[in-house]
Formats: structure tokens, C-alpha cells, sequence
């Protein structure tokens, strides 16, 4: 951890639209088009909107189906994971020949802390050509754009990577954090979202500043000890927290939006043991335990519930997350329909508890349930699932990608990075000829063109 700094040497970088951006790059017929990358089914909620589809009011989080409506000419593509991660781990090394402590957030940004590495803690104007590099260096590496935010604070560099996006740079100079904040809505903080803004726009708070002004024990009294102590200071630009090269996770969590609200309780059971599931299995495969499991439900009507209970010490018993998870799921409402269920565990640890292992083995199964649900019994031929913006390539046409399909057929665009905007053709979806392209190659693809462009 760096002591005192004499500039704003911490860095948050943020890579614009990631994903609708490597789609662009990728699929050269949707070059300043909109794009929307999410769920497509009907349930699928947006992930990311490229800018062009954002000036038609698409958002991040917003349901599919409200993103068709307000860019119905948009391409709404599934996310390609692969692609994705291989570009992000060409900017995380960029960013790690900066410095040791670079602390990545998610695929598309990460705290870097310039004062730990060869460059040591330059001053304002030395922060900002640094900064400056970085972006052109990631722009000419991977193609994308990334906006930039420096400060002395973590959480000063992330609130300016997003006052000027996209291809931002903001640099704060130390002692006008106070001051950038103030106007800004209450909403740019961490931990304020939309309940906390309520809760304080019922208080008459709207800004930062007016926070700012808030007594702390007023907080605490609103939001409680911890939550109410950190908005007081973060209102005030003040932020004690290190760039942290080993982020731990801090839960385990899987959930599932179904095609049409589940109402049947025996349905309900299955998918929850579902999730159980996959929960313990990641839980094992990383060698941790938790202590807190969480249900997650939203309902017919889109509210959304969670409910928690946690455990006199930590496990990764099937049954026992199970249990709890059953047990939470009885104590809710859900009438109505559920249109998605998620299951987690939280509170992490390398150990588990023992006698929480002899209960649960006493435990007898649950009436009508499954030890564990089965493999989905196949109903005819195996056959790809051709998602919009899926990677293929065909025996005779060569590489390309997914537009769409239906009716037993599949219409590709053949043309990649690279390449210029190709010709479009529809085939049959048993078509033996066409093959979804290996994750492997999606991601040697996403680094290798970009890098040959760039001469590197």
C-alpha cells in the first residue's frame, strides 16, 4: 500500500461498451450500428449497448424486451465469453507492466496504482501522459477505447473514469475531490442504489454535496453503522482503501430467468435443487465454504426478493445449502409465479464446519426430490443451438457468424475481424456443413487479429 501521495496516481480504467464494442470489431458489417449484447429469449435482460443503440434510450439492465421496442434495428447478439475474456487479458497486462497492484473489478475495468510501479508517484501532469498511454496502447493492442479516471482515491477514480465517457480522461487533482463531488447526483456513489437514493431523496438529499452536509449520526440512523459511516466520508472524498491485486470472491452464486413464470411447486423444487447444485460444485471445485446462503427470487410482477440465513460456521454440503435454500424459498410468496430463482453463498472460507456435515446426513430427503436432478433427457438428434452472434464456420463458405434463425433454418454473415462486411446466406440448421467455432479459437482469434493489425 502506498503512503501519502503527491499526485493523483490511481487509476480506474474502464473499457467503454466492452462487449457491444468487440462485437463491432469482430463482426465488420455492424461497425457504427447499434448493438445489443444480453439474453435474446424473450426473458433476456441487456448486458451491454454499444452507443449507437444507446442514443435510442438502451440501457444496461434493461429487459429485452424494452430494448426491442426502443431500437427495434438494433443487432441483438448473445455474449461470446471467450472473446471477451481473451481482449481483457491483453489489457490486464498492459495495465500490470504499469504496476504490481492492478485490482481488476469484472472482464472491463480495474484499479491500477501507478505510485507502486516503475513510473512511482507522479504528479498531476506526469499522471495524466501516463493515463494517456495507457488508453492509446489499449486502443491500438485490442481496438477498443477506454475511458480513464485518476485520482488519489479509488473512489475518486471511478467516479471520474464516467464523467467523460467514452475515450475519457478526467484526472482529479488532490484536493478538489470535495468539490467534483458536490453537484454530481447521490447516485455516482458506491452503495447507492436505488433504495438508498430513495431513502435519501425521502430525507430531502439529491446531490453529494448535500450528503456531504448530512451528520454523520443522521446516516448511520437512516442506513445503518456501516452503511451510513462509508456514505459520510465517501461524500466528503475521502476513501482509505488500497489497490488490491488478489480480489477474493466474496459469494458464489448461479441463477436462472425462466421462459414463462413457474407456479408449479414440484417445477420450483427441481430448479432450486438446480442452483443448490451448481453452488456446491463451484464451491468444491474452488476449495471454499460458506456460511450465508441466499435465496434470490423475482416474481410475476417484477419485484424481487432476497432472503438470507447464515450458518453457525461454514460448509459445502449439498444437502445443507439445500435445506436452507428450501426451507427460505417456503417462508416467500410466490404465488403469483417466479420468473427468476438464484441461489448463493457467501462468507467464504477454505474450511468447513464438521457437525454441519453429521446434520445434514441425518437429513432425510425431501419428499419427492431428487438426490440430484438428472442430465436433461435428450429428445432427438443433438444439434448446435444457434444463438444470435454465435462464431461458425462453414466446410465451403469458411468463417462467420450468426444473425438468426428459426423454422429449421440459420442465416450466418461470413465475414470476421479483419475481413470487409460479408455476404449473408441462409442454410439449413442440419446443415452437416456448418460447425459453431471452438471457444479456443474464438479466443485466439479475439487477441491474434487485433495484435497483427498493431504490428506487436
Amino acid at each position: 500500500m502506498v503512503g501519502v501521495r503527491s499526485g493523483p496516481s490511481v487509476l480506474h480504467v474502464d473499457l467503454d461498451a466492452f462487449y457491444a464494442s468487440v462485437e463491432q470489431l469482430d463482426k465488420p458489417s455492424l461497425a457504427g450500428r447499434a448493438v445489443v449484447v444480453g439474453g435474446t429469449g424473450p426473458r433476456g435482460v441487456v448486458a451491454t449497448a454499444s452507443y449507437e443503440a444507446r442514443r435510442h434510450g438502451v440501457r444496461s439492465a434493461m429487459s429485452g424486451a424494452e430494448a426491442r421496442a426502443r431500437a427495434p434495428h438494433a443487432a441483438f447478439l448473445a455474449p461470446r465469453f471467450a472473446a471477451y475474456a481473451a481482449v481483457s487479458g491483453v489489457v490486464m497486462r498492459v495495465l500490470r507492466e504499469l504496476s504490481p497492484l492492478v485490482e481488476p473489478l469484472s472482464l472491463d475495468e480495474a484499479f491500477v496504482d501507478l505510485a507502486a510501479g516503475p513510473l512511482g508517484d507522479l504528479d498531476e501532469d506526469g499522471v495524466r501522459a501516463a493515463a494517456h498511454a495507457v488508453k492509446e496502447r489499449v486502443h491500438a493492442l485490442t481496438g477498443v477505447r477506454a475511458s480513464v479516471g485518476a485520482a488519489g482515491t479509488k473512489l475518486l477514480a471511478k467516479v471520474a473514469s464516467d464523467l467523460d465517457k467514452p475515450d475519457g480522461l478526467v484526472v482529479v487533482p488532490l484536493g478538489t475531490e470535495a468539490a467534483l463531488l458536490a453537484p454530481l447526483p447521490v447516485t455516482r456513489l458506491w452503495g447507492v442504489g436505488p433504495a438508498t437514493a430513495e431513502r435519501l431523496r425521502r430525507a430531502g438529499v439529491h446531490t453529494v454535496g448535500e450528503l456531504a452536509q448530512v451528520p454523520e449520526a443522521e446516516l448511520v440512523g437512516l442506513l445503518g453503522q456501516a452503511h451510513g459511516t462509508a456514505l459520510s466520508r465517501h461524500a466528503r472524498g475521502l476513501d482509505e482503501r488500497s489497490v488490491e491485486p488478489e480480489r477474493e470472491a466474496k459469494s458464489v452464486s448461479a441463477e436462472d430467468t425462466f421462459p414463462r413464470d413457474l407456479v408449479e411447486p414440484a417445477l420450483l423444487a427441481h430448479e432450486l435443487e438446480r442452483l443448490v447444485v451448481r453452488v456446491v460444485d463451484r464451491l468444491r471445485r474452488d476449495g471454499q465454504t460458506g456460511r450465508t446462503v441466499t435465496l434470490k427470487v423475482r416474481r410475476h410482477d417484477f419485484s424481487t426478493l432476497t432472503r438470507s440465513v447464515t450458518l453457525p460456521g461454514p460448509t459445502d454440503d449439498r444437502r445443507t445449502v439445500g435445506r436452507v435454500a428450501r426451507d427460505l424459498l417456503a417462508g416467500t410468496d410466490v404465488s403469483g409465479g417466479v420468473r427468476l430463482l438464484g441461489v448463493g453463498v457467501s462468507g467464504l472460507a477454505d474450511w468447513a464446519q464438521a457437525d454441519l456435515f453429521d446434520a445434514a446426513a441425518e437429513e432425510p430427503a425431501a419428499a419427492g426430490a431428487d438426490p440430484a436432478p438428472a442430465a436433461p433427457v435428450a429428445t432427438g438428434p443433438e444439434r448446435p443451438d444457434w444463438s444470435p452472434g454465435l462464431d461458425v464456420v462453414h466446410d465451403e463458405h469458411g468463417r462467420g457468424w450468426v444473425w438468426g434463425g428459426g423454422l429449421g433454418r440459420v442465416t450466418v454473415r461470413f465475414e470476421h475481424r479483419g475481413t470487409a462486411p460479408g455476404p449473408v446466406r441462409t442454410l439449413r440448421a442440419d446443415d452437416p456443413a456448418l460447425h459453431p467455432l471452438p471457444a479456443a479459437e474464438v479466443a485466439a482469434t479475439a487477441v491474434r487479429a487485433p495484435l497483427a493489425a498493431a504490428g506487436a
